[in-house]
């Protein structure tokens, strides 16, 4: 269940929580139109710290102009706003929701002139696949379901609409006892997972899907750019699920997810079955930079508490 917290951003105005509604006809809820991000907050030495706020915040933007929404509030405006709602709240550590979605008006496929609705929700959240995934790994299936092809949606835009597949690989893999499910493309190649991307470790190198088919994680770059400093061998090709099988280690990577290890996937143990070196130096390395012990990134945070912008009305 969702911790609630006090307030709610709402189209420029704080709510309380149990008041941020909205109507049962609004668009967005009946035909998917909604764009997403998620953000986490860590808490630090030096205060909450937001993890790479502003690419978030303006790829929120993108996935709007993607489907082209035109959202009534500008990228600043909502990263400003989203640091007032985790200090409204007097939070430390949070995972973050900004949400823009169609709102109610008209019905049917085509929305005409409904209006752009925008939200902020903060609540206390820890590790999406457990603690225990995170220290020894995670088991993944591989599901029956395949990852969208390029021209049936839009990839690239974190729309609510999309995640419907998610939410069926998700699960049926964890009703077949599975912590995590595993996409693969439309032409057999692994992809991404239910929320997460992917990396897989053979022989020294590492590798990831190319941006074709999957969303562009933060977290994912992020972990491309802590490898190459490392001097670590990376490249972003398609690889087979086979390929996977035969890994030395595999992790996924996500805000939500952070990064976790895989130990087993299809019944197939990875490795020695339990996180392999590369994958605990890059786990140790992001953790470090988030929660701030590492200064070598600090463009990745944001802190809350830097300045205090007025509030927009």
């Amino acid at each position: 269940m969702v911790q609630a917290t006090e307030k709610i951003w709402m189209n420029g105005e704080f709510v309380q929580w149990d008041e941020a509604k909205t109507h049962v006809l609004t668009h967005s809820l009946h035909y998917g139109t909604g764009v997403f991000e998620g953000i986490r907050c860590y808490k630090t030495a030096a205060g909450p710290a937001v993890f790479r706020l502003q690419e978030h915040v303006d790829r929120l933007f993108d996935s709007a102009h993607i489907c082209q929404m035109e959202i009534p509030f500008t990228p600043t405006d909502v990263s400003d706003a989203i640091l007032q709602t985790i200090r409204a709240n007097k939070i430390e550590e949070c995972y973050i929701r900004p949400f823009a979605y169609i709102g109610y008006g008209a019905m049917g496929i085509f929305p005409l002139d409904n209006p752009i609705q925008v939200v902020i929700a903060v609540w206390p959240w820890g590790s999406y696949l457990g603690e225990e995934g995170l220290k020894n790994g995670i088991r993944v299936k591989t599901s029956s379901y395949t990852r969208h092809h390029v021209n049936a949606t839009m990839v690239r835009s974190k729309t609510t609409a999309n995640y419907a597949n998610s939410l069926l690989a998700k699960r049926e893999a964890i009703k077949d006892g599975y912590d995590e499910a595993l996409l693969l493309d439309t032409d057999g190649y692994v992809a991404e997972g239910s929320g997460e991307n992917i990396f897989v470790i053979r022989k020294g190198l590492i590798k990831t899907p190319p941006l074709t088919s999957i969303l562009e994680g933060l977290t994912r770059d992020a972990i491309i750019q802590l490898a190459e400093e490392r001097g670590m061998r990376l490249v972003e090709e398609r690889f087979t699920r086979d390929e996977l099988y035969i890994s030395d280690e595999a992790f996924f990577s996500g805000t939500a997810a952070e990064i976790t290890p895989i130990r087993e996937v299809d019944n197939r143990r990875i490795g020695p079955g339990m996180p392999g070196p590369i994958t605990k130096e890059l786990q140790a390395a992001f953790f470090d930079i988030v929660y701030g012990r590492d200064n070598r990134h600090t463009d990745w945070l944001t802190y809350v508490h830097e300045k205090q912008p007025a509030m927009k009305k």
